[in-house]
């Protein structure tokens, strides 16, 4: 996978998601589609290697797909490409097990590597802003 299109930033973030939120493909080879393997996802909370994201996957898709009705949507809202990097700013709703849903804004930063996948990583969220 290359970054070439603002689009390409889209179609990531909802293949990508979808995926490791829903799937039962091995998080590990979902991983090395879009990272290179020495990634780094910075978040509010940790620096997540490899092995830390296939950790954090496993109880992530109990927790989502042991909904009633499973559901993951990525409403990508901006999205930019330049050069190696990225951009983008997208809401994530989810139904979790217990019923409750989760739903965060999120903006995120990327570096890509020489191959076109990610390096790096750095996003934080809030709480989705009010709709008029």
């Amino acid at each position: 996978m290359g970054f070439t299109t603002d689009s390409d930033v889209t179609d990531f973030l909802t293949d990508y998601i979808t995926a490791m939120g829903l799937s039962d493909q091995d998080p590990g080879e979902i991983l090395d589609r879009y990272f290179v393997p020495d990634f780094e996802y910075v978040t509010e909370e940790a620096v997540l290697d490899r092995q830390r994201m296939i950790d954090h996957v496993r109880p992530a898709r109990r927790n989502v797909g042991g909904a009633e009705t499973p559901s993951l949507e990525v409403d990508v809202h901006d999205a930019l490409v330049s050069g190696d990097r990225i951009a983008a700013r997208y809401t994530l709703r989810t139904t979790l097990r217990r019923g409750k849903t989760f739903e965060a804004e999120i903006f995120m930063f990327g570096r890509l590597a020489h191959d076109g996948r990610i390096h790096r990583i750095e996003q934080t969220s809030r709480p989705p802003a009010a709709r008029s």
